[in-house]
């Protein structure tokens, strides 16, 4: 995962860097330096935000109700 990739996930889930550091329990400055790629994206970093996306697509599909307009499957 690159640095594009990484803040398209985070504009997926409405997150903003500081969002990330809170639920992965990351320094800030640990954000900063894999943008400008000084340091390499951790592996589990693409997982963690994989995970997420899908647990907020989960949660649109199923808890959110349907918006208007739209027909429901049930």
């Amino acid at each position: 995962m690159g640095p594009n990739e990484f803040e398209q996930a985070l504009a997926g889930l409405n997150w903003k860097k500081v969002d990330f550091c809170r639920a992965a329990g990351l320094n800030q400055s640990t954000i900063s330096r894999w943008i400008a790629e000084d340091t390499e994206i951790p592996p589990w970093v693409d997982k963690f935000l994989g995970m997420a996306l899908e647990v907020k697509r989960l949660h649109d599909t199923y808890v959110l109700p349907p918006k208007a307009g739209k027909k429901s499957d049930a």
